[in-house]
């Protein structure tokens, strides 16, 4: 009966502190807003929007008032510089070819043998 009466009294804490924190958000953003636009701080929702019409240009789309009919438009276009000449370098270089793969010949190890053979050759060798 107590632990029922412990998780109610837990659950009532859990929804006090809950309650309380929202209130306090709430409460500092209306005296937020009241400090805003008591210093005259706008928001850019707030700032007014400019919006330009199109200008509509009766001049050219009558004909009862204008002969335009052969009327020509000259049209200046400046004369356009020459490019800058630019220099052309050609450079030989040595294009270097991979020297061709050895091969490796392994040579078989002497056995016993052979190597006693080879020894007394050279010890009677080296006797002349």
């Amino acid at each position: 009966m107590q632990e029922e009466i412990k998780e109610g009294m837990s659950n009532l804490k859990k929804g006090i502190i809950g309650f309380a924190s929202t209130a306090v958000a709430g409460l500092g953003t209306f005296l937020m807003t009241q400090f805003n636009s008591v210093l005259g701080i706008e928001e850019e929702s707030d700032a007014p929007t400019e919006i330009v019409a199109p200008v509509e240009n009766n001049n050219f789309n009558s004909n009862e008032n204008n002969n335009t009919q052969n009327q020509s438009v000259i049209i200046n276009i400046p004369a356009q510089p020459a490019p800058a000449p630019t220099k052309t370098i050609i450079r030989e270089t040595v294009k270097e070819v991979p020297a061709a793969p050895v091969e490796v010949v392994e040579e078989k190890p002497e056995t016993p043998m052979e190597r006693m053979a080879r020894l007394k050759k050279e010890r009677e060798a080296k006797n002349k």
